[in-house]
């Protein structure tokens, strides 16, 4: 996996992007990045997806979230599914900001991860880059069936120095 890459949108905005090499198909991706079964070990908020585009999402506080940025325990943020294309691309805004995965076969029966987070302030991205790329080592330990022994929280904040922007 690479380290992210912060760069900015025809529009303005800021995109940070992962691309991660798995071995697994894209059918197998499909599912941990969009079951709660998998998902709900990595991602960042307590969400159940509705894979149908134009549905509404409701991003829930986690416990962790409190816990480590006093979030209040009712907090909600709200999204928009955009696209679905199944073993292939997954869109969605997240109040404001929009993740975009996308699946491509590699040629030899695994595949391309790509997430790709667009938010409008470039200090955004930085904040979000180790969480992201945490997240993802989780994705790659699942894929892989090794057990996830470890914390991506705590991962994050061990990541954080590589993501912290040059003056």
């Amino acid at each position: 996996m690479d380290n992210g890459i912060i760069s900015l949108t025809y529009d303005g905005r800021v995109a940070l992007s992962f691309r991660l090499a798995v071995p697994q198909s894209p059918d197998k991706v499909w599912k941990v990045i969009t079951q709660r079964e998998f998902f709900e070990a990595w991602f960042p908020a307590d969400v159940e997806f509705d894979l149908t585009p134009g549905a509404d999402l409701l991003f829930k506080v986690t416990p962790e979230q409190i816990k480590r940025y006093g979030l209040p325990a009712g907090h909600v943020t709200r999204g928009t599914v955009i696209s679905v294309r199944p073993n292939h691309i997954f869109e969605y805004l997240w109040d404001a900001e929009t993740l975009h995965w996308e699946l491509v076969p590699d040629g030899t029966g695994g595949c391309w991860l790509t997430l790709t987070h667009t938010m409008e302030e470039e200090e955004s991205a930085y904040a979000h880059a180790a969480g992201w790329h945490a997240g993802l080592e989780v994705v790659a330990a699942q894929l892989d069936g090794r057990e996830v022994d470890w914390s991506p929280w705590d991962r994050a904040d061990e990541l954080a120095p590589l993501y912290q922007k040059s003056a």
